[in-house]
């Protein structure tokens, strides 16, 4: 039976049927190529009978597919077989994939046919097929819910009509995964020619179950899945191709089983499908979302810098990312925003770290996302505070179209705590009041500059504020995420740096 398991990717055919998910002739062309490199076994490129549009997007593909068999779909009708086959008479290699329901369902109510009809139409589609091409495949449509006695007559009969591969589908993800594993048993143990035919398998995830099912058909003898990118596809979708090929290789001592799938371009086919559908992969998917290997708790960020295995049972690399990511948020450790700091290239005291992670923490609770760009203005402002004859207490502050603009500063004074309040032309005029009043100077404000952190609402602003006494300028920095005691910060580390250098000349002079 052997453990090699055919990746037949129908993201061009079933994918496409998802609502809002159309692609163009030559997106299509794009996919397959990637596809094609990456070690796909068959590309179900579409259903040719049912537009030009596919017809030619199979036909085009067909002339630039090296490796990969090119597969076209068709209905259990002579005109579907036959356009089928005129779209994939250029591939190097090509597969017809024609199918009929088996269900009672189905047959009563959308066919309108009877089990012998049926049983005609098997065989009469498959020989049709087999004139065209050596490689047939065929599917009995509803499958998991097909009374299993005609399902195995119906599948006989493929076989024996020269389908070379027997497509098992779960057509509307109704099965359960130790359910469908045995349907795929029983196909074996009651088909008397199955050992003449590959099983694939071809599951849908209405509930959420199509990536198991597959693997549990795998493990009873299925070894062909059928399966999309990102798990696109009708309804809730199909099974995730890079769900199974990682299940398989991360698994691979419960699961021996191999794919011939380069999973290095797993990342780079999963962003080119998304950008070509518009279907935005959700953050917490596996595999590939945004979130699958980045680590916020604490806990794990600790125990990710002390063994990636802690917490990752795949390499980020493997799937075609550089690195995990230690995104650093309200649950982050101090152990992790220790070496964030190192990455960003500071060389700092402890005693400094801890204040600015306290800082961070309180940031965190306020923003609901975190950049680098904030961790630098944090740790810039602390670095700032170190040895500051003025110190920033808190910040009120009235303002809006209507009354007086009025603010109320506090500041610690060289270890004294003073509180001033003062009117202005605007609440930055009234802050700026306030620490005139607080700590009356000479100096001239020169330079008033915000601008926004990092992006969103709720972004820190950085202020920068430049004053003029003589002929010396002091440039001041402050940041926080409200731009009005950013503001006061700026100006207040710029006065610091004059009063510093004032001191120094002052020590100067009384040594001399």
């Amino acid at each position: 039976m052997g453990n090699y398991i055919r990746i037949f990717d129908t993201t061009l055919r079933d994918g496409e049927q998802s609502p809002g998910a159309s692609m163009f002739v030559e997106d299509k062309i794009k996919i397959a190529k990637t596809l094609d490199i990456m070690g796909v076994d068959i590309i179900e490129v579409g259903f040719p009978v049912a537009s030009k549009g596919d017809f030619e997007s199979i036909e085009l593909v067909s002339q630039v597919v090296k490796k990969s068999i090119v597969c076209a779909l068709a209905r259990a009708k002579k005109k579907d077989i036959e356009v089928a086959a005129q779209s994939i008479i250029k591939a190097k290699q090509s597969r017809i994939h024609t199918f009929i329901a088996t269900s009672k369902l189905h047959m009563e109510y959308k066919l309108k046919l009877k089990k012998e009809q049926v049983l005609e139409h098997i065989e009469s589609s498959v020989k049709l097929a087999r004139k065209f091409t050596d490689d047939v495949e065929w599917s009995c449509e509803d499958a998991s819910r097909s009374d299993r006695p005609f399902l195995f007559k119906c599948i006989e009969l493929a076989i024996k009509s020269g389908a070379n591969t027997i497509n098992i589908p779960d057509t509307v993800g109704y099965a359960l995964p130790f359910e469908f594993g045995g349907l795929i048993k029983d196909i074996k143990n009651n088909v008397k020619n199955i050992d003449q035919t590959i099983i694939s398998v071809h599951c849908h995830n209405d509930l959420g179950l199509a990536v198991a099912n597959s693997l549990f058909a795998i493990v009873e003898g299925a070894r062909q899945i059928e399966c999309t990118i990102n798990g696109l596809g009708e309804r809730a979708g199909n099974a995730s191709m890079e769900e199974i090929v990682m299940s398989l290789k991360t698994r691979n001592d419960l699961l021996p089983f191999r794919t011939g799938i380069d999973t290095k371009m797993i990342s780079k086919i999963s962003k080119l499908v998304s950008n070509i559908t518009g279907f935005v992969v959700q953050p917490n998917k596996a595999i590939v979302g945004s979130n699958a290997f980045a680590h916020e708790a604490g806990i794990h960020q600790d125990g990710m810098l002390k063994h990636s295995n802690t917490y990752e049972i795949m390499t980020p690399e493997s799937v075609g990312l550089e690195e995990t990511k230690l995104v650093l948020g309200k649950h982050s450790g101090q152990h992790a925003f220790s070496v964030k700091l190192e990455e960003l290239g500071y060389n700092i005291d402890k005693k400094i770290i801890n204040k600015v992670f306290e800082r961070f923490k309180l940031l965190a609770d306020k923003k609901k996302d975190l950049y680098e760009e904030d961790i630098i203005a944090l740790v810039d402002d602390e670095v700032i505070r170190i040895n500051n004859f003025i110190k920033f207490i808190s910040l009120s502050v009235q303002c809006g179209s209507k009354g007086t603009q009025k603010a109320e500063l506090e500041l610690e004074i060289d270890g004294i705590i003073k509180k001033k309040a003062s009117k202005g032309h605007g609440p930055v005029d009234a802050v700026f009041n306030c620490i005139k009043k607080l700590v009356p100077h000479n100096a001239r404000l020169h330079l008033y500059q915000v601008h926004a952190v990092t992006e969103g609402t709720d972004a820190q602003a950085e202020v920068t504020v430049r004053l003029e006494e003589g002929d010396k300028n002091y440039i001041g920095k402050g940041a926080d995420i409200d731009t009005l005691v950013a503001s006061a910060k700026a100006y207040l580390h710029s006065l610091n740096k004059l009063f510093i250098k004032n001191e120094i000349k002052l020590t100067k002079k009384q040594n001399v």
